[in-house]
């Protein structure tokens, strides 16, 4: 027979689980209207399209005035991507959505992409964060493009690690040999990188 104590630590528990899965589809729920008030309203693809290079541009000047180094060894690379994510915490749980774009610096191919993140962790508030990653080789520029990447909490631990005292690629960390990836955040350029829990995948409606 299960005793009271028992049954009420079970209770308690799965009062816990059930506000944490209400609070995260709380925060889910509110990415969507937040994601489209940075790309503005929806339209054509073509116009969707023409959005995305306007908050890329924008996301890169950014950058460029925070670090101007960081402007050659773009143009040097195989490839760069930006994103722009809007982030929502709600408590303990919390995710973001995004959209970017990857041009391949030979060809001037742009590919669209999408983002997807689940962040874990107590707090509250929302963040909007700009990410641009820079590939030095081609094949980690096509991996990218045509694989998707998803950047776990293990990798972005890393990636902080690798970064600190990197000077070629000053104020970005290194995500993996070859790549780097800068983030802007509303208090400028970050060093601690906490694009955690982030996929990266092809956006097949504007390809």
């Amino acid at each position: 027979m299960m005793t009271a104590g028992r049954q009420g630590m079970i209770s308690l528990l799965n009062h816990r689980w059930s506000r944490a899965a209400c609070l995260l589809l709380a925060s889910l729920a509110l990415i969507g209207p937040a994601e489209a008030a940075l790309f503005e309203k929806e339209g054509t693809p073509d116009e969707q399209r023409a959005n995305i290079r306007k908050v890329s541009d924008q996301a890169l000047a950014e950058l460029y005035a925070a670090q101007p180094s960081a402007k050659a060894r773009i143009q040097k690379a195989a490839g760069y991507a930006v994103f722009s994510n809007f982030g929502i915490k709600i408590l303990v749980a919390g995710g973001g959505s995004g959209r970017g774009i990857v041009i391949d610096n030979q060809t001037k191919k742009e590919t669209f992409m999408r983002m997807a993140e689940v962040q874990a962790g107590l707090g509250f508030g929302m963040k909007n964060f700009r990410l641009i990653w820079v590939f030095e080789k081609k094949s980690e520029l096509d991996r990218f493009i045509n694989s998707g990447w998803e950047l776990g909490a293990q990798t972005a631990a890393s990636a902080k690690v690798a970064g600190q005292g990197a000077s070629v690629f000053a104020g970005a960390v290194s995500v993996t040999p070859g790549v780097w990836l800068y983030q802007l955040t509303d208090d400028g350029l970050s060093l601690e990188l906490t694009a955690k829990g982030t996929k990266y995948y092809r956006d097949d409606a504007l390809n």
